[in-house]
């Protein structure tokens, strides 16, 4: 299926790399169908990849796994929550964060405290607010990800 998108231009999107968030995302309730696009050259891990949506070409977030900025993210979710999007395994589950990008680039942040879950096997989505305390809305990660930066040089 050909799509248009906010970055990449038209692409041909197979029908198997379709995520649905049946209840939408947060302020986005209108809007179920994403999928991950990644922006990277061969050979390289994403950092930033992109939530695209199928159904409205202009809405594109960025998203990162948390575990690149945060190695201990392990956020307290309900059971209940992750029901919908069908049995869950650490096979088949992907996390995600939006990433909130300034124009002061010291000042980029993610959302640790609404992940974006997938379940891979179902390609079904869902954005929760973790029950944890200690998990902000604005985690700022800059120096993250220049340590990040710098260990790839050394490699």
């Amino acid at each position: 299926m050909l799509i248009r998108t906010k970055h990449f231009g038209e692409i041909d999107l197979e029908e198997n790399k379709i995520i649905e968030f049946p209840q939408g995302i947060m302020g986005l309730e209108g809007y179920n169908k994403y999928t991950i696009l990644y922006d990277i050259e061969e050979g390289e891990k994403p950092t930033i990849s992109w939530l695209q949506c199928i159904e409205e070409p202009g809405l594109a977030i960025p998203v990162m796994n948390p575990l690149i900025v945060k190695s201990d993210y392990n956020p307290t979710i309900e059971d209940a929550l992750l029901t919908p999007l069908g049995e869950m395994s650490n096979e088949n589950v992907l996390v995600f964060v939006s990433v909130t990008v300034p124009e002061d680039m010291t000042k980029v942040t993610v959302n640790l405290k609404a992940p974006f879950i997938i379940n891979s096997d179902t390609r079904k989505g869902c954005q929760i607010m973790v029950e944890n305390n200690d998990y902000p809305v604005k985690y700022n990660i800059y120096e993250a990800i220049r340590k990040m930066k710098e260990a790839r040089k050394e490699d």
